[in-house]
């Protein structure tokens, strides 16, 4: 049987890398004939940050403030940038919408709403905006960059189906990556080719791309690369039947990703300190404006009484008003920092324990795997690498749980309801599952209709079957079955179910979890590092997405989680 890869890349990064210099230059004299615009260096500054939900709220205030046709075409186009890199595609769509064709870098524009159609899937679209730029490319006044569009229309053309005009425009773009010496995103035109090749089943075309784009891996530092270039690879061997060639590159695949996923987790660690950090300097500045403000009302009352006696009294009861009030603010400021600080210390605790049991247990492990290497007994040594790996991946669960929830509590958690195709989001989960499936033996069904579609924030619902699979794994005996499949009860939700036979529950267990209560329950029979953290971020995501959750369960005879999702109803 062949085997999918998954290496499909759209070159959206830096299409105008070619005109950087100019845009800023035009920024820049666009700040410089506004001075008196107090937001616009503000925005720029967090545009070059990458601070996006920053510049969203100030280039909000600069619409508000301002009728100037530039400064609005400047301000929706950095509206329309930042809701596309949060991947927010029709807010970006609207936005790049309100822009004037005589807006200096309406060439961009057009070309963010060809990539955004790229990413919609509508790709006839994505031609209609990509192939007159392409043809009139030498009359733009601000060039996007050409390899990037060569390659965002050969990509549209092989998603239609039309091979020829894929390949031709791929191959334009490689030539000019070779050129610019952009070595990345040249190994990611290199996978697209061979994909092209491979999906037309010329396989002896197909591999010698995907060798040039493993070979070119390995002179650069973005793990993600490299992780998915050694995936390709171990496929094209496991098609080729050569096992241990295979196998080589998945190793070499594994330790790939558990760098991409070391360097994910210190970025999300950051990321969650920086955000605490800026909500606590927030609280700061306005205790301060508070306090500033009681004082200014004290010394005007002063002021107010040594000038006018007979207002004593009136002026008194005012401010006695005032203090009271900005009293309530202080106390009612102070109780969210106690919450706040009471979550903190709770991360704290389930983070100190569920880590040093996770550390403790790998350097059991790690010790009886350095005998064993020393002993020569490398029977024993497959045991303890898995071993090793599902420790890994539970306690990265872990910590993925805890900043997930961790920005649910303090509302920072954007959720865009919006139609998805339930059965691809399954098969690409699956695909990612694969190896824990092996290996415990495991069974995995996949039987839901493929015309399925629901209403629900994509990422939040990834998460959310994430860590259901997740427990139906961990709680499954070896050689069990796990199915995920559709039971429409009603007009109105999908019900989709995840059944594992695996060892179960007691009633009182079941009834427990379902219960609104404490952050932390755990099962009891739960033998694995876990908090029940995971189960409680996925009941308070489903409700987020209109959504319901319940258990059926039988000790020792598996269990069903039922997830209702409204429809998606077609206004056709």
């Amino acid at each position: 049987m062949r085997l999918l890869f998954i290496f499909l890349i759209l070159l959206t990064t830096n299409f105008f890398a070619q005109e950087k210099d100019n845009f800023d230059l035009e920024v820049k004299q666009i700040i410089n004939s506004n001075k008196d615009i107090e937001y616009l260096e503000i925005i720029y500054e967090y545009y070059k940050k990458n601070e996006w939900d920053s510049l969203l709220i100030y280039s909000d205030k600069l619409l508000k403030t301002t009728k100037n046709e530039k400064l609005n075409n400047l301000a929706h186009y950095f509206r329309g940038h930042s809701f596309r890199k949060k991947k927010i595609f029709n807010e970006s769509l609207k936005e790049y919408n309100l822009i004037s064709s005589k807006f200096s870098f309406y060439s961009y524009v057009q070309c963010s709403i060809g990539e955004i159609y790229l990413n919609q899937i509508e790709y006839k679209k994505a031609l209609k905006i990509f192939i007159p730029l392409i043809k009139k490319y030498n009359m733009l006044s601000f060039k996007p960059k050409e390899s990037v569009l060569l390659h965002n229309i050969g990509l549209c053309y092989f998603h239609l189906k039309e091979f020829e005009n894929a390949e031709s425009y791929l191959l334009k773009s490689t030539e000019l990556l070779k050129q610019e010496k952009n070595t990345s995103l040249l190994i990611a035109c290199y996978m697209d080719i061979a994909n092209l090749y491979y999906e037309q089943y010329k396989d002896n075309q197909a591999i010698p791309y995907f060798q040039k784009a493993y070979a070119l891996s390995k002179k650069i530092k973005n793990f993600e690369i490299k992780q998915n270039a050694a995936l390709n690879m171990a496929v094209v061997e496991e098609n080729r039947k050569d096992l241990t060639k295979a196998m080589l590159y998945r190793k070499e695949y594994d330790t790939w990703k558990d760098s991409v996923n070391n360097q994910n987790k210190i970025w999300a660690v950051a990321e969650t300190e920086k955000k605490y950090a800026i909500s606590q300097k927030q609280k700061e500045i306005q205790l301060l404006e508070s306090e500033n403000k009681v004082k200014v009302s004290q010394r005007n009352g002063f002021v107010a009484s040594s000038i006018l006696f007979l207002l004593l009294f009136g002026t008194a009861f005012y401010f006695y008003n005032q203090k009271s009030k900005t009293n309530k603010i202080i106390e009612a400021q102070k109780e969210d920092l106690d919450a706040l600080n009471a979550t903190k210390d709770k991360l704290f605790s389930i983070v100190s324990h569920d880590l040093r049991s996770s550390v403790n247990m790998l350097k059991g492990t790690n010790t009886k795997l350095l005998k064993d290497i020393a002993n020569r007994d490398y029977d024993a040594l497959d045991k303890i690498v898995h071993k090793n790996a599902a420790i890994t991946n539970s306690t990265f669960n872990l910590l993925e749980n805890l900043l997930h929830w961790a920005t649910l509590q303090t509302q920072q958690l954007y959720f865009h309801i919006e139609s998805v195709h339930l059965y691809s989001v399954i098969q690409q989960i699956e695909y990612n599952y694969k190896p824990l499936f092996e290996n415990k033996n495991l069974v995995f069904t996949n039987t839901i209709p493929k015309a399925t579609q629901v209403l629900a924030d994509l990422n939040s619902l990834k998460i959310i079957l994430r860590n259901l699979l997740d427990n139906a794994i961990k709680f499954s005996n070896e050689n069990g079955i796990i199915s995920v499949y559709i039971d429409d009860k009603n007009d109105a939700f999908h019900y989709l179910i995840i059944e594992d036979t695996g060892i179960g529950m007691d009633e009182e267990t079941r009834t427990n979890l379902l219960k609104e209560g404490n952050l932390l329950n755990k099962k009891k029979n739960q033998k694995g590092i876990g908090t029940g953290l995971g189960l409680q971020l996925c009941k308070s995501m489903i409700q987020k997405n209109n959504g319901i959750f319940t258990i059926e369960s039988t000790e020792n005879s598996g269990t069903k989680m039922i997830i209702g999702l409204p429809k998606y109803k077609s206004n056709g």
